[in-house]
């Protein structure tokens, strides 16, 4: 209704910020695209349905107000928990580098449903949608999920030859090249990072195949920890920002 103090979306939590000594900052993103903060009046007090309900995650069917600076919920339903009950650590620490990407990707003033759209796939399949997913394949999706997203924002790495020159036998990988290089053009790149076939083929792996398929394709944990350093260097670059949570998964 126009011109109605509120109004009514499906969206995902990315993150939750402490505000006062009862109330928590939601930023989420909804069903359009667009990033929300939204205020979660008393949601930090002991079983409060609110916090309970807007788990990171999860997606909400909301009701919001408009505000002065942020929005508040007024009511919070619960869509679906992808991460159910009780994740382990190894799978929240994945959502939360995977909700990283995800904030630094979707903004206030700009509408963009494949964010939201392959976000949540993204979760079902973090959550154990195609079954419970062992360290490697957790990393896998994410890695798959930054590169996926940062292409459909334009940044798109080209994996089909050299990007300096076309050589169609390519080594090396620079995320400020823009792709993959040849033995030759990568002497000439800082910070370029020799990869053997194997590698390769898993780089266009993570463009050419689903969350599903990617979860379900044997991968050892080196493997899967050089994709997310490489999906980590080529987000970090691109976008421009610290990109914490990732670094942290990274570590562990």
């Amino acid at each position: 209704m126009a011109g109605s103090r509120t109004y009514r979306t499906n969206a995902i939590v990315l993150d939750k910020t402490k505000l006062r000594e009862t109330d928590l900052i939601f930023t989420l993103v909804a069903q359009s695209g667009r990033q929300l903060r939204a205020v979660g009046k008393g949601a930090r007090k002991p079983g409060s349905r609110l916090a309970a309900r807007c788990e990171l995650g999860c997606e909400v069917d909301l009701l919001l107000a408009h505000g002065r600076s942020l929005d508040v919920v007024v009511e919070a339903t619960l869509v679906e928990a992808p991460l159910g009950a009780a994740p382990s650590y190894e799978l929240l620490t994945a959502t939360s580098a995977l909700a990283d990407v995800a904030k630094a990707c979707c903004y206030e003033d700009a509408d963009d449903p494949y964010v939201f759209a392959i976000t949540r796939r993204a979760l079902q399949v973090l959550g154990g949608a195609c079954g419970e997913l062992d360290g490697p394949h957790l990393d896998v999706v994410v890695a798959a999920y930054v590169f996926k997203l940062l292409s459909h924002l334009g940044y798109r790495p080209d994996y089909s030859a050299c990007v300096a020159c076309g050589d169609p036998a390519v080594s090396y990988f620079s995320a400020v090249a823009g792709g993959l290089l040849c033995a030759s053009c990568a002497s000439s790149v800082p910070g370029a990072e020799e990869l053997d076939a194997g590698m390769v083929g898993w780089l266009r792996s993570l463009m050419a195949l689903r969350f599903d398929e990617l979860a379900a394709a044997p991968c050892d944990a080196p493997t899967a920890t050089f994709l997310l350093a490489l999906a980590h260097v080529w987000a970090a670059t691109h976008l421009d920002c610290r990109l914490r949570a990732l670094e942290f998964l990274l570590g562990v």
